[in-house]
């Protein structure tokens, strides 16, 4: 039987796969193989919905950085966002709406 991974990075990886990150984008961004977080959509049973007309994009904060990107107002602007924790470092997900 395989290791146990805490359930706040399997949290997590769902987040991120229903945000419309590819299984190999959260594979690098919280260290768990993208077989296991395929296998973790398929066990809870977890539908994608489309996101076609918003474009997610990400970054990795460390507590200094994100406090400089939050200054500036511009950034802000123009799209959703969300802050989540990970681990050591912070995550913002961003969504721009594709113009028609």
């Amino acid at each position: 039987m395989g290791k146990k991974i805490d359930d706040y990075y399997v949290t997590k990886a769902l987040q991120l796969y229903l945000e419309g990150l590819s299984y190999r984008e959260i594979e690098r961004i919280i260290g768990v193989s993208h077989v296991t977080v395929s296998n973790w959509v398929k066990s809870f049973n977890i539908k994608k919905t489309s996101h076609a007309n918003y474009h997610p994009t990400y970054k990795i904060f460390n507590h200094l950085e994100l406090v400089e990107y939050i200054k500036k107002k511009e950034l802000l602007s123009g799209a959703g966002m969300i802050i989540t924790e990970l681990g050591d470092k912070f995550m913002l997900i961003k969504w721009e709406r594709f113009k028609d």
